[in-house]
């Protein structure tokens, strides 16, 4: 995939649901890995001809794994002018050692977000950008139906009350297929990820029944994505999608 059709799927995304409004600041959450630095790439590119003028900077929340290495993300967000910001933690300690969860990801992910969300407003912005593409809606989706008996999956648009934030979701049009084909094409930096639990998670499980449901029913995902974008989950209402999260 190349930067055109990354930001043809982007631009979709922020015009269906309002996520861009004039003089927002946007922090991109940078994990290190591909989704967010293609999205990295995405904004980047569509901040120099988008209608609203928004101002972008890059925040990695590091958990504090030995071994994380950011320097080469460092250098593309300076190669792209995109100010960024590393945030050292404590919290792979306090999960993996300190509480030795046996399911360290819900609390991880508590902590890594109330982190990248104080960064975010302390820096001043009313925005934050996550990279989740189209089958990481599809495979929360499989979750909360497996797991929590619902129908149900994150929000294109999401208002953060109590931190009086929007998180926005702009590649949530794009299939992982084609992130995987934008990384090698664009040779992205990705940073080994380092946590123990990486590939022995309950999303890799919905990732590998999403691929089986693919295999055994072929273009199974959109038809599932499609029954996301026209259910009554809270924020895929596309004519009040913006208001309806505030």
């Amino acid at each position: 995939m190349n930067l055109q059709r990354l930001l043809s799927y982007t631009r979709k995304a922020i015009d269906q649901y309002n996520m861009i409004q004039e003089n927002d600041k946007i922090a991109i959450g940078i994990s290190g890995g591909k989704d967010s630095l293609a999205l990295l790439y995405a904004l980047k590119g569509l901040q120099r001809f988008y209608p609203k003028k928004f101002e972008l900077i890059a925040i990695t929340v590091d958990l504090g794994f030995e071994g994380f290495d950011l320097s080469a993300v460092s250098e593309l967000c300076k190669e792209l002018d995109v100010p960024y910001y590393i945030l050292q933690t404590d919290i792979g300690k306090v999960v993996f050692e300190e509480r030795k969860e046996k399911s360290p990801c819900s609390l991880c992910a508590k902590m890594r977000k109330g982190a990248l969300n104080e960064k975010a407003k302390e820096l001043g912005c009313n925005k934050i950008a996550l990279g989740h593409h189209k089958e990481d809606i599809i495979e929360t989706m499989l979750l909360a139906l497996l797991y929590e008996g619902r129908f149900y999956s994150f929000s294109p648009v999401t208002f953060l009350d109590r931190m009086e934030l929007y998180s926005i979701r702009p590649l949530m049009f794009v299939p992982e297929k084609d992130i995987l084909s934008f990384k090698k094409t664009y040779n992205l930096p990705v940073a080994k990820n380092f946590c123990p639990a990486n590939g022995f998670t309950k999303r890799e499980y919905a990732k590998n029944l999403l691929k089986q449901l693919n295999k055994e029913n072929p273009n199974a995902s959109d038809r599932l994505f499609r029954a996301i974008l026209d259910s009554d989950i809270k924020g895929y209402s596309i004519k009040n999608s913006f208001n309806e999260n505030i």
